[in-house]
């Protein structure tokens, strides 16, 4: 019999899509993945250097579990240069992703019944890695509706097993930003009420508009080991390094040495090759980032623009990130009933709004091709609307039309 823990968590919703849109390509269907959180861009050159200049010498063996020194002087210098704080190695640890590094953060934070407020619409792996670590996960919505709570929201949650709050901006799956004056409420409210404060940056180089993502460290005038404030980041997104799963946490030192106790436990720390792929990375030519944002850039506005021409359809334009999470309310309150409708209808791929904890919504990622994305929501206004334009819909219709 499997455990009451095992039986209580659910399937990663997002990679459960990606297998099934893999498996329904290879029967030849017409699937467009609008789902999907990778980029198409390549890894930058200077990280698959790094990563099969260790392969080449065929010394591949362990290293420390918090990480090879050449990376956490990576992490410093990027932390230094992004943040605008000075850390030392033992204020870093290198982890299996972002994931990895959040998951062992919260194990070494939480007890029993410690609660952790996560904003909704929160990523959709949140509440299920906060049971695992055996606490409980805390949802706040805007009273208005909106993608970012008030700080009145938040402190409304707060109780007295509050224990920790996530906060991730750019937002997955909104795009949304939070506004300064947001970030620097939850971080002195944090440390009046002695709460530990995760920000999740994995976007915060995926910023629009000429924009720049806030950086939490400048509301507070305590050094990182004075603090109760964790940065995670990594290299999964912004260089287009999914595969690779390397992530990263910066915060107090006692807390990174829980972490680095509780990962050597888990994983022993993460693969070789990828660290120094990271590397590469981290000290390499930067323009990919550049190249892969300004893409992006261009990506978002199409998809905001035909999201925008389909009647009853609500879409915020996102801020960063490369996901926007338009509200189809109009058409369907169930996002799960929406989603199956346009997997079998259309044979498109989105992902509903509950993962993420708010129904009605769809998130739908524009880091693919212009051309998937603007076939993907002509089939999605076809399926809601059969009697639109044959013009604009021919080609949806005919490769639907072939599939039937």
């Amino acid at each position: 019999m499997l455990s009451q823990l095992a039986l209580s968590i659910a399937e990663s919703a997002t990679l459960k899509l990606n297998e099934t849109a893999a498996l329904l390509r290879d029967k030849g269907e017409p699937v467009i993945h609008l789902g999907g959180g990778e980029p198409k861009s390549r890894a930058p050159i200077d990280a698959i250097i790094g990563c099969t200049a260790v392969l080449n010498t065929g010394e591949v063996r362990y290293t420390p579990a918090d990480g090879i020194p050449a990376l956490k002087k990576a992490v410093i210098r990027y932390t230094e240069q992004h943040y605008d704080r000075a850390v030392k190695p033992e204020n870093v640890i290198v982890s299996s992703g972002a994931k990895q590094s959040i998951m062992v953060a919260l194990y070494a934070l939480l007890d029993p019944k410690d609660e952790v407020i996560l904003p909704v619409p929160y990523w959709v792996s949140y509440p299920e890695m906060v049971k695992l670590a055996g606490g409980v996960p805390v949802p706040v919505r805007a009273a208005d509706g909106s993608f970012e709570p008030s700080i009145a929201d938040i402190a409304q949650a707060v109780g007295p097993y509050t224990k920790v709050i996530i906060l991730n901006s750019p937002n997955n799956p909104s795009g949304a930003m939070y506004s300064e004056d947001f970030v620097r409420q939850v971080v002195e409210l944090c440390e009046q009420k002695d709460i530990w404060l995760i920000m999740d940056d994995t976007y915060n180089r995926l910023v629009f508009d000429g924009r720049q993502s806030t950086n939490a460290y400048a509301f507070t005038g305590e050094d990182v080991d004075g603090s109760k404030l964790v940065v995670v980041n990594c290299v999964s997104k912004m260089y287009a390094m999914t595969g690779f799963r390397i992530g990263w946490a910066v915060g107090n030192r006692d807390l990174v040495k829980a972490m680095t106790n509780i990962q050597s436990q888990q994983t022993s720390g993460p693969a070789t090759p990828s660290q120094w792929a990271a590397v590469g990375a981290l000290n390499g030519v930067q323009n990919s980032i550049d190249a892969l944002r300004v893409t992006l850039e261009n990506n978002r506005d199409v998809m905001v623009a035909r999201l925008s021409a389909i009647p009853g359809v609500k879409v915020v334009k996102p801020a960063g990130t490369f996901y926007a999470f338009p509200d189809f309310s109009a058409y369907e309150k169930s996002s799960q009933k929406l989603a199956d409708f346009l997997l079998e209808k259309v044979r498109v791929v989105v992902v509903p709004g509950k993962e993420f904890g708010m129904e009605g919504h769809l998130r739908m990622s524009f880091c693919g091709t212009l051309k998937e994305i603007k076939e993907g929501i002509d089939r999605i206004q076809w399926a809601l609307d059969p009697n639109a334009p044959n013009e604009i819909f021919l080609g949806s219709r005919k490769l639907i039309r072939d599939w039937l």
